[in-house]
């Protein structure tokens, strides 16, 4: 049988793997493909991280140049010429899946992806698509397109959903060490995503169907979604208290059952927890379902930077400065700390939100030395990082910790600083007249 031939290729690592798309998700995992010694193609429309990848260039932060240069062992080459697809025994799609302006699926990656490779596809391969998506996507979507070619799934092509986990900037768990699911379309399909899989993961978790593995990727994301949103609700009442919300959390994790910590912040940021939540919501209508509570958490959510602009505009108020001409200095534009990765992030929102207002807003972030064109943040884009100095931070009125870095100096900021603005709770430890959570 052709599954049976493809797996033994897949577990004796005689196979080509291919991977489509080259980002914070698919390089990653061509990576460990090619360490742990298959030979891997990577395909993107994006020439620049196609030369880089030739050249040994990494250009994800978190991913050194050595990665590609010495662990990949030159066994890793990249291109964006699609008709290569046909000499791979696998294609696994790693594709952005965002919004649209009406905050709906948008599917069209995925589907110009499929489009690129139709023609190319052959008996014997593998497809699994990475992807967050909505339950259904894989047997709705890709299979008609793929049996449309006259290729059987299950028999003559095999296809799986698998649903991407990385955490970039993560230093405890990546590619290798996460344990990944997967769903097959049919029995034999499961065996050959088993087989795709298991050589470079600590473990594959395999489910009933790509549905089910398509609403485990969403369940994960949005159980971190309402969590945040609660804290989140649950700042702006504890601030309204003058209760110290990152005390209580801390408390709180003391008790060795029952409770996770989840921590407030001015907003939510990257691919996953600001948009797949939205997949479930829009797919729930087809059952006659509307997801309130997932949506009013997104509701407090997407809030958040407007609490933030009004809380520094209080404080600078307090001080008898108008918001409308003071200097300010966001401190972190990644979504996250560590990283410089600057999907849906918040900090993005807040610094359009107080340039708008007429603030004077600089930013620093050592991952990210200059902003680039943005089209939803026309004041924002072409600014570049200032490097922090007591001089610099004694410069400005205010500044707005919004992501958390490790390589700031956290005592030099609150000990120049005018005035702090701190959305991460770094600071809640300290009572300083100059101090703001918010």
């Amino acid at each position: 049988m052709a599954n049976t031939e493809l797996k033994q290729r897949l577990e004796n690592k005689d196979s080509i793997i291919g991977i489509i798309g080259m980002g914070y998700v698919g390089l990653p995992l061509a990576l460990r493909y090619a360490e742990v010694g298959y030979k891997v193609i990577g395909f993107d429309i994006d020439r620049s991280k196609i030369d880089s990848l030739n050249a040994g260039k990494s250009y994800h932060g978190h991913i050194p140049d050595s990665r590609i240069e010495q662990d990949a062992k030159g066994n890793l080459q990249a291109t964006a010429d699609f008709t290569e697809t046909s000499e791979v025994d696998s294609l696994i799609l790693c594709v952005p899946t965002p919004l649209d302006k009406y905050r709906e699926p948008d599917l069209s990656y995925i589907k110009s992806t499929m489009q690129s490779i139709l023609p190319h596809l052959r008996k014997g391969q593998v497809i699994s698509l990475e992807s967050t998506t909505y339950p259904g996507t894989t047997e709705e979507l890709l299979k008609p397109m793929i049996e449309a070619q006259g290729l059987k799934v299950g028999e003559d092509i095999f296809l799986v959903y698998s649903p991407e986990r990385e955490d970039p900037g993560n230093p405890e768990y990546g590619t290798s060490n996460i344990p990944k699911v997967c769903g097959g379309m049919t029995p034999a399909c499961m065996e050959v995503g088993i087989a795709l899989y298991e050589q470079v993961v600590v473990k594959v978790v395999p489910v009933s169907s790509t549905k089910v593995a398509e609403m485990t990727k969403l369940l994960e994301n949005i159980h971190r979604a309402v969590n945040i949103g609660l804290m989140n609700e649950m700042k702006v009442l504890a601030d309204r208290m003058d209760i110290d919300l990152f005390e209580v959390i801390n408390a709180a994790a003391t008790k060795p059952f029952g409770f996770v910590p989840y921590y407030p912040g001015p907003g939510i940021g990257g691919h996953c927890i600001p948009i797949d939540p939205f997949y479930l919501t829009w797919k729930a209508r087809e059952y006659g379902m509307h997801t309130r509570f997932i949506e009013l958490a997104g509701e407090i959510n997407s809030n958040m930077p407007k609490w933030v602009v009004a809380k520094t505009t209080e404080a600078l108020n307090k001080r008898r400065k108008p918001l409308n001409g003071s200097k300010l200095l966001i401190l972190g534009v990644a979504y996250k700390k560590n990283v410089d990765d600057m999907r849906e992030s918040p900090s993005m929102i807040v610094m359009e939100q107080l340039a708008v207002k007429g603030a004077e807003v600089s930013y620093s972030d050592p991952h990210v030395s200059t902003l680039p064109e943005l089209r939803h943040y026309p004041n924002c884009e072409g600014k570049q990082s200032l490097e922090l100095s007591p001089t610099l931070i004694a410069d400005f009125d205010a500044v707005i910790l919004c992501t958390a870095h490790d390589k700031f100096d956290y005592d030099m900021i609150i000990e120049h600083a005018q005035l702090v603005v701190d959305t991460r709770g770094k600071f809640h430890k300290q009572k300083h007249e100059k101090l703001v959570v918010a």
